[in-house]
């Protein structure tokens, strides 16, 4: 045998032996930082290096309040500002200086006729109230499972946001984090930067049937915070609504049921689907709210698997008679 063919053989070993001896280096080395993407998200393989997050706590101060207010009315940015008055006012909730989020359902490329998205007249009253508080900025953000221009534009919501004050604000792929969101199905997700950079969060959902789980509400609504595969989620849906629920505390949730879709959702697209409520649940417990707003759909929450979870976690009630609610019209 030459001697440079001894050689080209050495080196095949000495390749195969670095690579075996690396892997079981690297191997080791996640084990011993618990590193590891849960097995439904698309987002890159971490490093041990990458900074994981914690999500902010965003609860407003004080229980003196009831902690759901009922409104009826026509009109809704009257329906707003008197739920959040009678929650303590927007100054309980936002002070000035301070970077506030405001998280809408905009899921769908909808019209805002066909109740698939939060009401654009909803998300203009709640940014006009929050401004009034003087923040440093606000935020209306979501991920969308459509095309996010579309959905933003044919909800009327960017339009709405933006002429109300906010900004409007679309994620690109680089602009989620791993963060921990610490459930029984949901450890590190990619999620939203919005989220981790807000001081406040507001909430504001929409009353709709879900093929799945059968209603998205308040709890479901934070599927829009993250990145990743998320519809694999929908596997285990009640408990990801639930760990969900759990990692999102918002500042405040405003529930809009001014018109709600009562099947074929979450996508809807037919009016026949539609049934306008006139209400808006303003509120602090997610679990209470989305009971009140099971109602309306015709449902019993104490039947619903993620009303149960959520409530033996202690993140709300489901009797929502006993949460401390007012109820009045406008």
């Amino acid at each position: 045998m030459t001697s440079s063919l001894r050689k080209t053989e050495q080196d095949m070993l000495d390749r195969r032996q670095f690579m075996k001896r690396a892997a079981g280096l690297c191997a080791g080395a996640a084990g011993a930082a618990g590193v590891s993407w849960i097995a439904s998200s698309d987002a890159p393989v971490r490093h041990a290096a990458e900074k994981i997050y914690t999500l902010p706590t965003f609860g407003a101060e004080g229980t003196i309040h009831p902690r759901l207010a009922i409104v009826h009315g026509a009109d809704p940015v009257t329906m707003v500002k008197a739920a959040v008055d009678r929650m303590g006012g927007i100054t309980r909730f936002i002070k000035p200086g301070e970077k506030v989020v405001i998280k809408p359902n905009v899921a769908w490329d909808r019209l805002p006729e066909q109740a698939a998205n939060t009401n654009p007249l909803v998300v203009a009253a709640v940014v006009q109230l929050v401004m009034e508080a003087r923040p440093s900025s606000v935020v209306v953000t979501d991920v969308s499972l459509n095309d996010p221009l579309r959905c933003f534009d044919r909800s009327g919501i960017r339009q709405a946001a933006e002429q109300a004050g906010a900004k409007v604000w679309i994620p690109g792929a680089n602009d989620f984090r791993s963060a921990n969101l610490d459930g029984e199905l949901l450890k590190v997700w990619p999620v939203s930067r919005a989220f981790l950079e807000a001081d406040r969060v507001i909430n504001i959902p929409m009353v709709k049937h879900h093929s799945l789980c059968g209603s998205s509400l308040a709890q479901k609504n934070w599927y829009g915070i993250l990145g990743g595969r998320r519809n694999q989620l929908h596997q285990n849906i009640h408990t990801s609504i639930a760990d969900l629920a759990g990692a999102m505390r918002p500042t405040l949730t405003v529930m809009d049921a001014t018109r709600s879709l009562m099947a074929n959702g979450p996508t809807g697209g037919s009016l026949n689907d539609v049934k306008v409520f006139d209400t808006i649940i303003a509120g602090t417990d997610e679990v209470a709210i989305d009971s009140y707003s099971m109602g309306l759909l015709g449902a019993d929450p104490a039947t619903v698997e993620f009303m149960e979870m959520s409530q033996k976690r202690g993140l709300g009630v489901i009797d929502w008679r006993s949460a401390g609610f007012v109820e009045f019209s406008v």
